[in-house]
């Protein structure tokens, strides 16, 4: 049996009901499910203080379960970055560990990549996509499946619908990327990761174009998407339209980001803060493939963790 850790590295969770939900599903997932000891904890907008949050990680680390699941992203990894022993998380990937989650999560995921050169998971997390009710839609098929699939060592490639224009693009490097904000985040630190020739991907919630347009602009100033094989945008998701706008939108951002850029930049990912998205394996080598308007990427699976 697979074993699976459910931790809280970043925000607080409103409902525990929601998590321990989550916790049950997984189970029938055939995973043996564990909830570490401070997931459930409260600190203003945290999930515990500070450094219980930190001795969370490293309790995690020290477990080294199959699979260590964030229970949510929000925001809380920024504090503990200069303080996380990324020699034990590595170790506990070279053990078999899968860390998984998304949004706040990308910090520490880009920070294990730089400091150990591990590879892990952007997908899902527990309370919004195991934990949600079924009034509310309950568990996203593909979202379950892709995430259980990348767990057994099974996935190889996840597709999408890209736009016209890129038929015949075959790039390989390395995928790292996340959340835009976060990625930003970390820009000019010791945690950020110095990839070149890589296909990075981004998604972002809540932040108006304008807004997203700022980040991009910020990697393309400090010369980091110039250096890249291929940028995939995910989805941008749950931002509002104002009157300063004046129809400025989302497709705007990305027409002044292709103008800007000689690398590739192409749309579609079914990942970000939405109800379906697919599992991606952060640092890992990938081949991005495109024919037509289908997009590919794909990466050597393995068998190893399969349960």
């Amino acid at each position: 049996m697979t074993t699976l850790t459910l931790f809280s590295p970043s925000g607080s969770l409103a409902q525990p009901a929601q998590l321990r939900r989550a916790a049950k599903r997984l189970a029938k997932l055939s995973f043996e499910v564990s909830i570490d000891e401070a997931a459930l904890l409260k600190d203003q907008r945290f999930a515990g203080d500070d450094d219980t949050r930190l001795a969370a990680i490293h309790r995690v680390a020290k477990a080294v379960p199959s699979v260590a699941l964030a229970t949510r992203g929000g925001y809380g990894l920024s504090r503990l970055m200069d303080r996380i022993d990324w020699k034990k998380l590595g170790k506990s990937v070279e053990k078999g560990t899968r860390w998984v989650g998304m949004s706040d999560f990308t910090a520490l995921q880009l920070g294990l990549l730089t400091h150990a050169k591990a590879t892990t998971w952007s997908g899902p997390v527990a309370y919004d996509d195991f934990g949600r009710s079924d009034a509310e839609g309950g568990v996203d098929d593909v979202t379950r499946d892709c995430f259980v699939e990348a767990m057994d060592g099974l996935l190889e490639a996840v597709g999408f619908r890209t736009d016209a224009g890129f038929d015949g693009l075959g790039v390989r490097g390395q995928l790292w990327g996340g959340n835009l904000c976060m990625v930003c985040s970390l820009l000019g630190t010791a945690h950020f990761p110095k990839i070149k020739g890589g296909v990075l991907f981004l998604e972002d919630v809540a932040e108006q174009p304008f807004r997203v347009e700022r980040m991009l602009m910020q990697l393309h100033m400090a010369g980091v998407l110039d250096r890249q094989k291929a940028i995939v945008l995910g989805e941008f998701s749950q931002w509002r339209r104002t009157e300063a706008d004046r129809g400025y939108e989302l497709k705007h951002t990305i027409a002044k980001l292709r103008s800007l850029t000689k690398t590739p930049v192409l749309t579609g990912l079914p990942f970000g803060h939405i109800t379906t998205k697919v599992s991606l394996p952060v640092g890992a080598k990938v081949e991005l493939l495109v024919q037509g308007r289908d997009a590919f990427i794909a990466w050597q699976h393995d068998h190893a963790h399969s349960h």
